[in-house]
């Protein structure tokens, strides 16, 4: 299994509600064994941060043929989707690496674990109209957390292990790329006689956001074998050299995606029959591209909304209850 980090995906929600017993959780591969015992008092933000960077993907793939499904039950909770080095297993390792940061420096900051708290080490001169003040949430700690856990299984002198340390490290730029400065003020009456700020992390939906253009600006790689001291050692190199190289910040890969139109155990993809889709989008969530060109069935279905809502003061609002008739659009 390569699914880095995700081996404590959401069949272990629980992690937050009762004690962790680290030789319990199946798929670590021993560095990580030994990060969990060291660290276990923050582990159950390690399993929230892949929670909430795998509900991102739900959320930034819901209208494609590829919606970051997950499986139930499976260890390999995306099925063999990740097997193979796409644009979709480089996202994935990305915002899981940068969920799993975000949720440990947000824990830190929280005052979740006693061996983590504020940055003190970033702060600078303050500006002109304000002064340092709150707690400026350490991303620094928890990029390492995230590289240390995440990294932990890409140890092998392949393309795939480069792949994925690569697309995790921009995972985890994204956040320190995103920060920024939170301030609240104080005085008299709400007046801003004095401001204090500190670093803050953007809502994660900032980071998806950024991702999903990462995503779609991912760099096509070819794989080369080097022969080095220790044995042959796989590297990555660009595919076409009239664009501009991959940075740091970029997504990579070096094999082309299914088409994710029909079901295939083999490549992990699900369809697209049964889809909603969007008949007045000419985009990939519109119904000729998400249906693959087998068109659509479309069915009514009536919905409870509230209507005619009045305010009355002070201080209250009442609504009617309205049955509204909408088209729904699936695929065939």
């Amino acid at each position: 299994m390569r699914d880095l980090s995700l081996a404590v995906g959401h069949q272990y929600s629980s992690l937050g509600t009762q004690p962790i017993l680290c030789g319990s959780i199946p798929g670590l591969v021993p560095k990580q064994l030994r990060f969990c015992r060291n660290y276990v008092e923050i582990m159950p933000s390690v399993a929230e941060g892949v929670k909430i960077g795998i509900q991102e993907c739900q959320h930034q793939f819901r209208g494609r043929r590829w919606n970051c499904t997950t499986i139930n039950d499976n260890l390999a909770i995306f099925g063999p989707v990740l097997d193979k080095a796409t644009r979709e297993s480089a996202f994935v390792h990305a915002i899981a690496s940068a969920g799993v940061a975000f949720a440990v420096t947000r824990a830190c900051a929280e005052g979740s674990a006693t061996i983590c708290g504020c940055d003190t080490r970033h702060k600078g001169p303050p500006g002109e109209g304000w002064k340092w003040g709150g707690c400026s949430e350490d991303v620094e700690f928890g990029s390492m957390v995230s590289r240390e856990f995440a990294d932990a299984r890409e140890n092998r002198p392949d393309a795939r292990s480069a792949m994925n340390r690569h697309n995790n490290e921009a995972g985890r730029m994204s956040l320190s790329d995103n920060m920024f400065l939170k301030c609240k003020c104080h005085g008299l009456s709400g007046s801003c006689e004095v401001k204090t700020c500190w670093w803050s992390q953007p809502d994660f939906r900032v980071i998806g956001d950024y991702m999903k253009d990462k995503y779609d600006s991912a760099s096509e790689m070819v794989v080369e074998k080097h022969k080095e001291s220790r044995g042959w050692v796989e590297t990555l190199r660009p595919k076409y050299n009239y664009f501009k190289p991959p940075t740091d910040r970029d997504l990579v890969y070096y094999e082309s995606s299914p088409n994710f139109c029909d079901p295939n155990p083999q490549t992990g993809s699900f369809g697209t029959r049964d889809r909603i889709c969007n008949l007045t989008s000419h985009g990939i969530d519109g119904c000729d591209l998400l249906c693959c060109g087998r068109g659509h069935n479309t069915r009514t279905e009536k919905r409870k909304e509230k209507c005619h809502c009045i305010f009355h003061w002070c201080c209250y609002v009442s609504c009617q209850e309205c049955v509204r008739v909408y088209d729904v659009h699936t695929c065939k």
